[in-house]
């Protein structure tokens, strides 16, 4: 007997579900399925601008987070590996731009720690 393939198209519902659920469903996988779809992605957003420099517009790395996480989601689909879920995009993406963010942070740190470093000598 064959597995039957689940997906979701609606947006949030997923979400709401494991907010809804988070009693029964337990606070680490909640936290895993929300948390780590945004954390997972937080990598990519830091250093996609280090590796590309026509990446270090928000849009773009916006933008590429969403088709990095839509590629994976497309293979979940065709594969029936996992299951393809419009909300782990969100997610995806949210994690791309807090990368981005968390990149601009630290080079305005390194900027600013470099800058005082050279007006010292």
């Amino acid at each position: 007997m064959g597995r039957t393939y689940h997906y979701n198209l609606v947006p949030l519902k997923e979400i709401k579900r494991f907010v809804q659920y988070r009693e029964s469903l337990g606070f680490m996988a909640v936290f895993l399925n929300l948390a780590g779809n945004i954390i997972v992605f937080v990598p990519y957003g830091m250093f996609l601008p280090l590796l590309a420099h026509r990446c270090r517009s928000f849009f773009h790395v916006v933008l590429l987070s969403f088709d990095f996480s839509l590629l994976v989601e497309l293979i979940q689909l065709i594969s029936k590996v996992g299951s393809f879920d419009v909300d782990d995009l969100i997610l995806n993406t949210i994690g791309g731009a807090v990368g981005y963010w968390c990149y601009l942070l630290i080079y305005a740190i390194h900027n600013r720690y470099f800058r005082r470093k050279t007006d010292e000598t």
